[in-house]
């Protein structure tokens, strides 16, 4: 981040942006950057919100800043083994150095263009972040000279600004811990020795921005005067719900085992911050419920949370989606490389090919909602039966994952052979062994992110728009459910006034897609439901670049089997096959296998800083191990 550290913390030059009407929409009219002095920057509601706008740009592309897009970290994901230019790869081998240098996946790094409306410009957490914050704490120090403004405009002002300085510092202390929180505009010629707090010291600063902004801002930009004037096109505008959404996040956060530990030494839950967390969500479901601002997606629209296809560039999330990605270059960013990755050589003979760890396709248990305690063994209680290892699954899974049999292309001239048609995944299949390591290795494949018949006959590589959400209402009920059961708990406590419980939560998840819910086993102490909390999140929030924080902050990083990524191997049964119901397909030989196994210490709990940014001054301290 050396340049916008520097920036930022020693201030040698002014924000090249400061001035800029910069917009994500069209929200404002852009006035010429030399009309525009330094009083006028922020005398009124149209020149300070353009001021404004610029934080939006800041915020990081995850799923399309270039080739390959690698953003899932854990054990979720195995890409094909040995291509050193994806950050996945380097992670899996215990380096993590190359979040700055990696050619393919890499979002954190330093630099970036926050002006810049071109995609390949935004996948800079790092330096984008630090960018931000400065601008943010810019635009406080000159609230005072917004004048010709109402209050209502005032408030939504000073509401953003909050906001994004707690977000982006939030932002950046999931990868790297406590830093020091800068919330003012550090004077240019001082000497910069800000020490770095501890994680829960540095979250009781961004609470505070949350609590400030939450406040200040509307639940619903629509419903204010100043969005009268782009009604119904302010769905990205920082709310209400959105600050108190995050300021729950933070605080659970705060709570977890990881950060507890950097904290204070204690390696569990830290039930103070859990209760707070809880309070927090409890009011953000309270919102979404009475409002109706955001709510679950219907199931049978599941997919439309993830990406829209041939359906105009229209942005996916429905009303589900609370926090998003950058929207830059949104249209057909997945086009060509990224939408191949997925597939296996026999369809799409490009690409570096990535397959879900038969361990991690296993957290979709059952659809009675019970998991699946071993994959090799018959379990009369769920009913899994390794024999027929697809059959009556957790409705998600079929949502998700591509297994043996399900079709993958359209065979419109009638020429196709059957195991490119279908999945051919079982052991020696075509899809398994297609140019060896370009082969879909774990017997499954993702289809969550891209619809399952992704290939040159159905015209999927034009026309389609993916965008990550940083935060859905699904996540919420997970977090209220985790938060609640640590701070009040037990599973059938309520947070907050809110009026359902931790185990209510889940099963609102759950029963948007059909699942049983939590069985009672699981019910009868904290510690057994956290298990299944875990769970749930693991599949509700499959692929979508969570996993790697929650065994973090889990403190599960290093422990078996999240170290693990596994194969499923397996042989057809003869004359059992039937491609028209391939969930109901016996195999034979049903087993599963170690792909890979990642050998990880205490330091890759954290990443590391840059060597050039802790040698600036003495103060800034290296995370442990680096």
């Amino acid at each position: 981040m050396k340049k916008y550290f520097k920036i930022i913390f020693l201030s040698v030059a002014f924000m090249s942006g400061v001035y800029l009407l910069t917009s994500c929409t069209d929200y404002l009219d852009k006035a010429p950057n030399s009309d525009i002095s330094s009083e006028d920057a922020y005398k009124n509601f149209k020149n300070f919100q353009g001021f404004t706008e610029e934080l939006y740009n800041c915020i990081p592309l995850v799923t399309g800043i270039g080739s390959h897009n690698n953003w899932n970290f854990g054990e979720d994901e195995y890409w094909e083994p040995s291509d050193n230019r994806l950050l996945a790869y380097n992670i899996d081998q215990g380096d993590y150095w190359p979040w700055n240098t990696a050619i393919f996946g890499s979002w954190f790094k330093n630099g970036g263009n926050p002006s810049s409306q071109t995609r390949g410009d935004k996948g800079n957490l790092w330096g984008l972040s630090w960018y931000a914050i400065r601008k943010a704490n810019i635009g406080i120090a000159n609230l005072d000279k917004l004048t010709d403004a109402t209050d209502e405009e005032k408030s939504l002002i000073t509401g953003q600004l909050y906001f994004f300085r707690g977000w982006f510092h939030f932002m950046l202390m999931q990868y790297w811990g406590g830093l020091p929180y800068i919330d003012e505009v550090l004077p240019s010629g001082e000497v910069f020795r800000l020490p770095r707090l501890n994680y829960q010291a540095t979250a009781d600063k961004v609470t505070e921005d949350f609590q400030k902004a939450s406040t200040l801002l509307p639940v619903d930009w629509d419903q204010t005067t100043v969005g009268k004037a782009t009604l119904g096109n302010n769905n990205l505008r920082i709310n209400k719900i959105m600050a108190l959404a995050y300021l729950g996040k933070n605080l659970l956060w705060a709570g977890s085992p990881l950060m507890n530990d950097e904290s204070t030494g204690n390696k569990s839950y830290n039930t103070d911050y859990c209760k707070k967390a809880a309070d927090a969500f409890g009011q953000v479901l309270q919102l979404c419920e009475s409002t109706g601002r955001y709510e679950l997606a219907n199931f049978s629209n599941y997919s439309d949370l993830f990406y829209t296809h041939n359906q105009s560039n229209k942005i996916p999330g429905l009303r589900e989606a609370i926090f998003m990605e950058n929207m830059a270059e949104s249209s057909n960013r997945w086009r060509w490389n990224q939408v191949n990755d997925y597939r296996p050589m026999t369809i799409n003979a490009s690409g570096i090919k990535v397959t879900p760890p038969a361990n991690y396709v296993d957290y979709y248990g059952m659809a009675n909602g019970l998991p699946i305690p071993d994959p090799e063994k018959t379990d009369s209680e769920s009913g899994y039966d390794p024999e027929y290892p697809w059959k009556d699954r957790d409705s998600r899974f079929y949502k998700d994952i591509v297994f043996d049999g399900v079709m993958c292309c359209l065979n419109s001239k009638g020429d196709l052979p059957e195991d490119r048609q279908y999945a051919s995944l079982y052991t020696g299949g075509t899809y398994r062994t297609s140019n060896g390591t370009k082969g879909m290795l774990s017997g499954y494949m993702i289809t969550k992110l891209c619809p399952v018949l992704t290939n040159d006959y159905d015209g999927y590589k034009e026309n389609n728009v993916f965008v990550l959400s940083f935060m859905r209402l699904a996540d919420v009920y997970l977090m209220y459910a985790e938060a609640t059961t640590v701070g009040y708990g037990s599973p059938s406590a309520k947070a907050g006034g809110y009026g359902f419980s931790a185990e209510d939560a889940i099963n609102k998840v759950r029963d948007r897609a059909g699942v049983g819910h939590v069985d009672n086993k699981f019910l009868g102490s904290a510690e057994s439901f956290l298990s299944e909390v875990r769970r749930e999140r693991a599949v509700e929030l499959a692929f979508e670049g969570h996993r790697f924080v929650d065994l973090r902050r889990w403190m599960l990083l290093l422990e078996r089997p999240y170290t693990l990524k596994k194969a499923v191997e397996f042989d057809r049964a003869p004359g059992s096959f039937d491609y028209e119901n391939p969930q109901d397909a016996r195999v034979l030989n049903f087993r599963e296998v170690i792909l890979f196994e990642r050998q990880f210490g205490q330091k890759h709990y954290w990443f590391p800083f840059l060597k050039s940014d802790v040698n600036l001054y003495p103060e800034f301290k290296q995370n442990p191990g680096w």
